[in-house]
């Protein structure tokens, strides 16, 4: 078993080379003209929004601000064997063949550069080191910053950013290599999982769990009837909340939902796909940064209690830098040790302080 609050952050340089860009010509077609109308209809210049500095600010502020007993390893390249857990055997001839070129994928601007196909064979293989890092009781905790991020991936399509469902590759390796026989997904992005739904749809031995900024938002799935179906009926759970939902709303759900769910499903792994754009930053919902060690600190709790501890997160959204690597850290700390604070509570002490120090001036008559 892995020391208490032992925690492994995968990090592998190979991952920025996915560097899409809008101005390099992508391949002709149809597919071409329609987004680059799509862009010019903006009226203001565009920039892919999943871009590597998304990495490297948050090495950068781990850097500044290290997480004591958080360790670091790098990642390594997924096999064609364990992305087709996942994807569709045709799906990866066709991502393969665009290694080294730029091409557009998808209406909503996923998209590839030269180093894009490499750098996803290592997101999805991060994941697969951080789940062996845990089953195999060398942290009790990990966390792959990984990219691109996979959770709209869909067996036979590639959406969202994403190209490898990182954390369904993830969740299969497990299954099939590493004896666990039930694991559970948190999905706590802004944006619905629709590709890791899709992927385990009909599967009684992953439950999937996702809150998320409910339809029309995209991708526009996630349902409070979208269940499951056959087998799996039952442990597909949506959650969809409104725009302005924070910290309370996604707390009561996980104390309220989450919880009673893992204990009535027992998992021996938790997989958590860990999107920042929650957070008021990136103007989909309220999430602040207690609110993410929260949840951290009650997924932390049912890790112990149902799989030994057994956590890993593994990077999906978050497009503002700030509350993106702030975030991280946020959640690096409380799995490193620290007690998450009450969500709401910043700023109450200092408040306390400043009514004890101004109380006496409001005694007495008012002033002439």
């Amino acid at each position: 078993m892995a020391d208490e609050n032992s925690v492994i952050a995968f990090y592998d340089e190979r991952m920025l080379a996915h560097e899409p860009n809008i101005e390099v010509p992508f391949l002709p077609g149809r597919m071409d003209n329609r987004v680059r109308s799509l862009l010019s209809g903006l009226g203001v210049p565009w920039k892919y929004p999943e871009h590597s500095a998304r990495l490297t600010a948050i090495r950068h502020l781990l850097e500044l601000e290290p997480v004591p007993g958080v360790t670091y390893e790098s990642g390594r390249a997924a096999t064609r064997e364990q992305l087709g857990r996942v994807h569709s055997s045709s799906y990866l001839d066709h991502i393969f063949e665009l290694r080294g070129q730029s091409a557009w994928l998808d209406v909503d601007t996923t998209a590839v550069s030269p180093g894009s196909v490499d750098a996803a064979e290592v997101a999805a293989g991060t994941a697969i080191a951080a789940v062996e890092a845990v089953v195999e009781g060398r942290a009790e905790s990990s966390f792959a910053l990984v990219r691109p991020p996979g959770h709209h991936a869909e067996p036979v399509r590639a959406r969202g950013f994403c190209l490898f469902n990182n954390v369904a590759v993830a969740a299969a390796h497990a299954r099939m290599a590493l004896g666990c026989e039930r694991v559970m997904i948190v999905d706590w992005d802004a944006h619905h999982g629709n590709g890791t739904q899709d992927i385990f749809w009909a599967d009684p031995d992953v439950l999937f769990f996702d809150l998320h900024r409910a339809a029309p938002f995209y991708p526009g799935t996630g349902s409070l009837e979208e269940i499951g179906m056959g087998l799996g009926d039952g442990t597909n759970v949506n959650v969809p909340l409104p725009a302005d939902a924070g910290d309370a709303a996604y707390l009561k759900a996980f104390r309220e939902i989450l919880v009673p769910a893992a204990d009535w499903f027992q998992p021996d792994l938790i997989l958590v796909s860990t999107g920042f754009d929650p957070h008021s930053h990136d103007l989909a919902l309220d999430v602040s940064y207690d609110g993410f060690a929260a949840m951290t600190g009650i997924l932390k709790a049912l890790a112990r209690r149902h799989c030994q501890g057994r956590l890993v997160f593994v990077l999906e959204g978050g497009y503002n830098l700030i509350s993106l690597s702030r975030g991280v850290r946020s959640v690096l700390r409380v799995l490193a040790g620290d007690e998450p604070p009450e969500p709401g509570q910043r700023g109450v002490a200092e408040v306390e302080a400043a009514a004890g120090f101004h109380r006496d001036a409001f005694v007495g008559p008012p002033p002439d």
